[in-house]
Order: C-alpha cells, then sequence, then structure tokens
C-alpha cells in the first residue's frame, strides 16, 4: 500500500501556516487540478481528491491539532478508522462555495449550477491560408470563409421553441451527480443532462434542441505587412458562438507564406541571387536587379567576387508593427561559360597569359599558403 503524502506538503505550506494561508494555497491547486478544467485526465483527479483530502482535514482545527500529534493515523482514527470518507463533514462543494465562487460561478447553498443556466463560451478555432511572398511583405485584406457555429435564429440560441430550459430533475440543475467510491465522494456530469444542468423538453426544429447551428460566414482580416511565415493571427470574438449567451471564442488565422522564384527572406532582411559574367564582374558594369519594388540599376565594382554581397537599403520586408524596412542582399554568382568554341578558348588562354600576380590576389595568396604548408 502506497504511503501517504503529508497533509502540509500536499497543500505547499509550513506547519504554521494560518487558516487564510492554507485557504489560499488551497484555492489555487484546486483550480488548477479541478476536474472541469482536466477532463479526463485521471492524474489530475486524484491529485485533486488528495489536496481535497489535506483542505478537508487541515481546515477543521480539531483535526488538524490531532493530525499534528499523531499524523494520518491520528485521523483515520477520529474517523472511526475509516479513513478519508468522502468529505462527510461537507461536501467539497461547499468548500468550493466559500472560496472560488467568483472562479467557478457558483450560484446560493454553495453548489455550482452548470451549463445552460450560466452560459459557455464558444469553442476556439484556426484556419491555415497560404498568401503570396509580396503579401506577406506588404499586406493585404483576405476574405476567409470559415464554417462555425452559430446561434440558431429560430430559438435565438435557447434551443427551445419557447425559449424556456427546465431544471433537470436528475442532478437538481447542478450539472453533476455524486457517488461513493471507496474513500472518496465522486462526481461525474449528470447522464441525464449530459453536465448541462437543464433539458429541453421542447427542441427547437431549427437546431434540434443544440441552441447553434453550423453556418460558413464570410470574415474580413487583414493581413499586416511584414508577416513572416508560420506566424498567426488572432480574430477576437470570431470563432463559435457562445451557448446561453456566453461569449464567442476566437478565429486564430495560420500564416503560410509561398516560396517566391526569386526571393528568399532572411528576418527583414530580402536576398536575391544575381548571376554576372566573368567580363562584368572583372571589369565592371551597372545591371538591372529585381526588388520588391520593381527593376533597380545597380552597379557592379570592377573585380566584383563570386558570392561576393551588395546591399540595397531599405529594399526588404517592411517591419511588423514597425517603422523602416530591411535590406535587401545581392548574392553576386559569376558565371564560368560552359560551351566555348576553339578560337574562344585560345583568346582565353591568351589573356590569362596576359594576367599578372597583381590582377589574382586571392590566386597568389592561395599559392602562398600551400607553399608555406608544403613548403
Amino acid at each position: 500500500m502506497a504511503t501517504k503524502r503529508d497533509y502540509y506538503e500536499i497543500l505547499d505550506v509550513p506547519k504554521n501556516a494560518s487558516s487564510e494561508d492554507l485557504k489560499k494555497s488551497y484555492r489555487k491547486k484546486a483550480v488548477q487540478f479541478h476536474p472541469d478544467k482536466n477532463p479526463g485526465n485521471k492524474v489530475a483527479e486524484e491529485q485533486f481528491k488528495e489536496l481535497s483530502e489535506a483542505y478537508e482535514v487541515l481546515s477543521n482545527p480539531d483535526k488538524r491539532r490531532t493530525y499534528d500529534q499523531f499524523g494520518h493515523a491520528g485521523v483515520n482514527s477520529s474517523m472511526g478508522g475509516s479513513g478519508f470518507s468522502g468529505f462527510e463533514s461537507g461536501n467539497i462543494n461547499d468548500i468550493f462555495g466559500d472560496i472560488f465562487g467568483d472562479i467557478f460561478g457558483q450560484t446560493g447553498g454553495g453548489r455550482r449550477r452548470r451549463g445552460r443556466s450560466q452560459g459557455r463560451p464558444g469553442e476556439d478555432l484556426s484556419i491555415d491560408i497560404d498568401i503570396a511572398f509580396e503579401d506577406a511583405a506588404f499586406g493585404k485584406s483576405e476574405t476567409l470563409e470559415v464554417w462555425r457555429e452559430t446561434a440558431c435564429e429560430k430559438c435565438t440560441g435557447t434551443g427551445s421553441k419557447s425559449g424556456k430550459a427546465h431544471a433537470c430533475q436528475a442532478c437538481g440543475g447542478i450539472g453533476e451527480v455524486h457517488f461513493q467510491q471507496g474513500f472518496f465522494s465522486v462526481s461525474r456530469p449528470c447522464p441525464t443532462c449530459h453536465g448541462e444542468g437543464y433539458v429541453i423538453k421542447d427542441p427547437c426544429d431549427g437546431c434540434r434542441g443544440h441552441g447553434r447551428i453550423q453556418k460558413k460566414s464570410k470574415i474580413e482580416v487583414r493581413v499586416p505587412p511584414g508577416i513572416d511565415n508560420g506566424q498567426r493571427l488572432k480574430l477576437s470574438r470570431e470563432g463559435n458562438s457562445g451557448i446561453r449567451g456566453g461569449e464567442n471564442g476566437d478565429l486564430y488565422v495560420n500564416i503560410q507564406v509561398k516560396a517566391h522564384s526569386i526571393f528568399e527572406r532572411d528576418g527583414e532582411n530580402v536576398i536575391c541571387d544575381v548571376p554576372i559574367s566573368i567580363a562584368q564582374a572583372a571589369i565592371g558594369a551597372e545591371i538591372e536587379v529585381p526588388s520588391l519594388d520593381g527593376k533597380v540599376k545597380v552597379k557592379i565594382p570592377s573585380g566584383t567576387q563570386s558570392h561576393q554581397t551588395l546591399r540595397l537599403k531599405a529594399k526588404g520586408i517592411p517591419r511588423l508593427g514597425g517603422y523602416g524596412r530591411g535590406d535587401q542582399l545581392l548574392r553576386i554568382l559569376v558565371e564560368t561559360p560552359t560551351k566555348l568554341s576553339q578560337k574562344q578558348k585560345d583568346l582565353l588562354l591568351e589573356l590569362e597569359k596576359s594576367f599578372g600576380n597583381d590582377s589574382q590576389p586571392l590566386t597568389r595568396s592561395f599559392l602562398g599558403k600551400v607553399k608555406d604548408l608544403f613548403g
């Protein structure tokens, strides 16, 4: 049998903690592990039971004194040898009524009325959109078509022809049923009302009592300049409609930027490979290159080497949510001819013979390093 943890350790408080400190710690941890916050999570459910047991004992002055003196054995003995018995001195909902009313939305008597009486927020939705490279750079307006749950117009979202819902008789409108399981009192969503707390006796013909229907909606979204691939936009209250007056969920738009045939993006900079001839690299030239703003004339300095980078200031991506732009980087690729006639080959050989060491500093430097390496 597993050893039970110390109650003070469970609540993460010192042994001299005041009742207010106990309550604060319990409030924080109970919100974290409450079954409503962790549906289907068995580990969280066990932690919640353990937490509630610890608070049940330490919040009672007599039980706390007994526990401080004799530990778990003393508490078990004071409970008639049965151990923790599922909140016999007060249901856990009554404890929630004391400290969690503003968090869980309780009604009188400490019991939380669920579902339709309170209204529930709608679910968040997510959609992927593909945009062009230029649109990511400069922004655009996009019309999205989204299937979402919207309030039924026939019943104005109530789910009922008459607009009325009736308290579930099986659970008394609480939305939960309680039963004993071993040492613990366990609560589960009511199977009659499915945890809603209310039932619809005259379902609406339009939504069959659900209060919402699926409907395709057109939503305008402004894609801001400078957005990047993988980022997302949040459209508040554009998700599924809330139930019975609850807030709508949000819509998240995931941005996928299409690859460009010429440009690459590196943060706020744009990279473009520009091929030039040997002659242009050697003696310099003025050429036209593409940019996001159209064609731009660029001077190629004489003696330009392959993979050298030229920079065009403020021709890159606009800064997202800020001012100014990145730069465009021209990555120069000196292209070597591949199909030469014999005459062209002879001319190149003759030209190479005419080059002195001063005209080829990279070659001179490389040969010097090789000589130093091998002697």
